[in-house]
């Protein structure tokens, strides 16, 4: 029915492909790219004798947009999937304009290079303009919005699961459970244990930089933004337990406060133990979280880069990690006139996953709902033209299809608020 071009071949993107393989009567087809073609017909390797899906490599450096256009034109595909780095959203983007493809990714587009003068002048306007200093936003990949219009293209933004389910589960909030919502707060719980000292659950650069910059949150229609970690709750989740968890900026409220204008609060929270903080504080006081390059004897080297090097690979977790996560999203509001409350959340178990996928439940959280993501485009289901996050989209078919493929949703009406 569909060819699909995977960009990428890490953690998440290996769960996405192999959760692809589960629905070939959707995706016939798959083209795995990377920059290292080895990882990519390992992992067709694995996957081809237990699925009906026809499965090919590709060699790709995603930092070079003819090489995107090259493979694309070659392949010919229904759908292109980014589950490669976000420093590269921009380049496959203008790839798929060039070809006349669809688009998704997982995560807005930052720079890989903070210190470019060019992003700094248009990252200093966006600061004092915006009023949050986080390196990520959607307004280098909302730029696009009229060439997809007007190409008939859809870009499908952020749909992992923080961003992505998140936004469908304020979707699915407003449609269903209110008439009007008044706070959204989004708690991310990953209670899984790998046994290290410190490592990171994706992408350490991404993550580094994320957890290390100040915090931020939507409130009476502004930014405000606070010192990193300064912001502290202690919440007991579902089949986790008690967790303190820390106010982060995060992508999805810069999009919520867009398409749901009424609500009046929206806040995100991360869980983090002492030891993460303690070792993240440490390497950001001796300039390790750096992403400006530094003269070593002769050679210039970036200090994350070489911190990402030196830190076990998010990939490797999968089978030592125990535990489960739970992430969802708890809102206040009014049904007929009646103050209301609601939470909608989904648990995963790191070892259910790993024996499923060979992944743990950070990678799975984000590949599946990828997969779903990529579902509801190649179905027809989700196909405006332009560039769209998950919020705008028709929440149930999407959560219909996480509860099939593995990320079912509970729910509760009477749960406990964050203060």
């Amino acid at each position: 029915m569909s060819k699909v071009l995977v960009i990428g071949c890490g953690g998440v993107a290996s769960v996405a492909i192999h959760k692809c393989c589960q629905a070939s009567e959707v995706f016939t087809e798959l083209c795995i790219a990377s920059r290292t073609k080895s990882r990519c017909d390992k992992l067709a390797a694995e996957l081809a004798p237990n699925t009906a899906a026809r499965l090919t490599t590709a060699q790709v450096d995603a930092d070079d947009v003819q090489q995107v256009i090259d493979l694309i034109n070659a392949y010919k595909p229904d759908l292109v999937m980014n589950i490669a780095l976000p420093y590269q959203d921009l380049t496959i983007m203008d790839a798929c304009l060039a070809c006349g493809v669809n688009y998704m990714d997982t995560a807005n587009y930052e720079p890989e290079d903070t210190g470019d003068p060019a992003w700094r002048a248009v990252y200093e306007k966006r600061c004092k303009e915006a009023g949050f200093s986080a390196y990520f936003d959607y307004s280098w990949q909302w730029a696009y919005r009229k060439k997809f219009e007007e190409a008939g293209l859809t870009a499908l933004l952020g749909c992992g699961f923080d961003p992505g389910v998140t936004q469908a589960y304020c979707a699915h909030a407003k449609k269903h459970e209110f008439d009007t919502i008044d706070t959204i707060d989004i708690l991310d719980c990953n209670g899984g244990d790998h046994g290290y000292a410190f490592a990171t659950n994706f992408n350490p650069e991404v993550n580094l930089r994320e957890v290390s910059a100040p915090g931020s949150y939507w409130e009476d229609g502004r930014w405000v933004e606070i010192p990193p970690m300064s912001i502290k709750r202690e919440y007991d989740f579902d089949q986790v337990g008690q967790k303190d968890m820390y106010l982060l900026h995060h992508e999805e409220i810069e999009s919520l406060a867009l398409n749901i204008p009424e609500v009046r609060r929206i806040r995100f929270f991360m869980t983090f133990g002492q030891s993460y903080l303690d070792h993240m504080r440490c390497l950001e006081n001796v300039g390790m979280l750096s992403t400006s390059p530094v003269d070593f004897e002769g050679r210039q080297i970036v200090p994350i880069k070489f911190l990402k090097a030196l830190l076990p690979d998010p990939a490797s977790l999968g089978p030592r990690t125990r535990g489960k996560t739970n992430i969802g999203c708890i809102f206040t509001g009014k049904k007929d006139g009646q103050d209301k409350t609601y939470y909608i959340y989904n648990v995963c178990d790191h070892q259910e996953c790993y024996r499923e996928v060979g992944s743990q439940a950070v990678s799975y959280t984000t590949g599946v709902p990828a997969m779903c993501g990529a579902l509801m485009l190649l179905t027809g289901k989700w196909n405006t033209p332009g560039v769209h996050t998950v919020e705008e989209f028709d929440p149930d078919p999407f959560l219909a299809a996480l509860d099939r493929y593995g990320l079912p949703r509970s729910e509760s009406r009477t749960p406990v608020l964050v203060e």
